[in-house]
């Protein structure tokens, strides 16, 4: 007999997050996913995110599990307008399925306008499409269910991807949702695959120190904001994330983040240490607090134990200003579009975003992606 989900009661609430831990696992918990499914996860999860109106707070795709942090917020005051509905459709339908829809809204207003019916006739194509949307059982029923269809074709395969139905805890906004948070995260740390949970391609930190001002990188920065301040109102906006935010989510991510050690006896009966859970060394995770704790977001000697490619491709590194000349100086070797230089460090470089720049975008490969699958183990 299956247990009732536990959803939140102020589920219509306009003051009140919704927020639940999600965790899905492979089929007799098998490594199936690789560099190529956790990419297609990962499209598919932002899809339907844009899609439900359900945010992706934290995340963690592992080869035989995934871990999320999901808000579901109500359906706004009137529901949405037809524009927007156009919008979301856009994230999952091809474009000319959403022309078919913006012909059908525009044909029903039509005959409102003109008294031939009455407004249920605009609000049953909206609701084609709306009962999917801000909802937590639709959101991964549709979610899980597209990633299988993707996964069986790609690997000639038949049959039931997931082992079971979805778990789900409800969590409250403030010191839990940033304790599970920092739990999704961590999970590359306590398998062993990393040391440093932003050395993690495929989690809502990694994605957050690796990607870019815009896009995904920029997303997941939103969610983690979230994660972190809503109890404090702060919405899903990456403005937040450089100032306190982050500071207090890396000290957090470094509290857990540390190996554990302890004391045995050898077999020629000395006292020696054995590492019981891999992770960042001790005196590296407390020289990082250290500087935190003196306001500096992320250390600059913890970013130069890291090999940085601006370092060595990013044709110029030096200040805004440094960067802008040269920029102008040798104008001929960028293309028409480009207006100026500079260029913020991002990935491994981002301790340095604001002090070092650089005269290229670089695209980021946070770890290397083929020795994921033998190497991880199951959470």
């Amino acid at each position: 007999m299956r247990r009732a989900r536990w959803l939140a009661p102020w589920k219509d609430s306009l003051d009140r997050p919704v927020i639940y831990h999600c965790v899905t696992r492979v089929v007799e918990r098998r490594l199936a996913f690789g560099p190529v499914e956790k990419e297609q996860f990962r499209a598919y999860l932002r899809m339907y995110e844009n899609f439900s109106g359900c945010r992706v707070l934290a995340y963690c795709l592992m080869c035989n599990h995934v871990h999320l942090l999901l808000e579901v917020p109500p359906m706004k005051t009137g529901g949405l307008s037809d524009a927007e509905l156009l919008q979301r459709l856009r994230a999952i339908y091809p474009e000319v399925a959403v022309t078919a829809v913006a012909a059908e809204l525009s044909n029903a207003r039509t005959k409102v306008a003109a008294g031939l019916g009455g407004e249920a006739l605009v609000t049953r194509i909206h609701e084609r499409y709306t009962y999917r949307m801000q909802d937590l059982g639709e959101f991964m029923k549709v979610l899980l269910l597209r990633f299988s269809r993707w996964f069986n074709i790609k690997h000639e395969r038949t049959g039931a991807l997931w082992e079971s139905r979805f778990k789900s805890v409800l969590v409250e906004e403030g010191e839990a949702a940033k304790t599970i948070a920092a739990y999704i995260d961590l999970n590359p740390v306590r398998a062993g695959i990393v040391e440093d949970p932003a050395a993690y391609r495929w989690s809502s930190y990694g994605e957050a120190m690796g990607g870019g001002s815009k896009g995904n990188g920029k997303k997941a920065r939103a969610g983690l904001v979230r994660a972190l301040a809503a109890h404090r109102g702060l919405e899903a906006d990456a403005k937040h994330w450089a100032g306190g935010v982050s500071r207090e989510y890396r000290m957090l991510l470094l509290e857990g983040a540390g190996e554990k050690l302890k004391e045995v006896v050898n077999e020629s009966g000395e006292l020696d240490v054995q590492v019981i859970r891999k992770g960042m060394k001790q005196a590296e995770v407390n020289a990082e607090i250290a500087t935190l704790e003196q306001g500096r977001d992320v250390a600059l000697s913890k970013m130069l134990r890291h090999r940085i490619r601006y370092f060595t491709d990013g044709a110029v590194i030096g200040s805004r200003t440094f960067v802008d000349e040269l920029f102008h100086s040798a104008r001929g070797r960028f293309g028409p579009q480009r207006k100026n230089g500079a260029r913020k460090l991002r990935g491994n470089g981002s301790a340095a975003a604001g002090l070092l720049w650089s005269a290229r975008d670089l695209r980021l490969r946070i770890i290397d992606e083929e020795v994921l699958i033998t190497r991880e183990k199951n959470d």
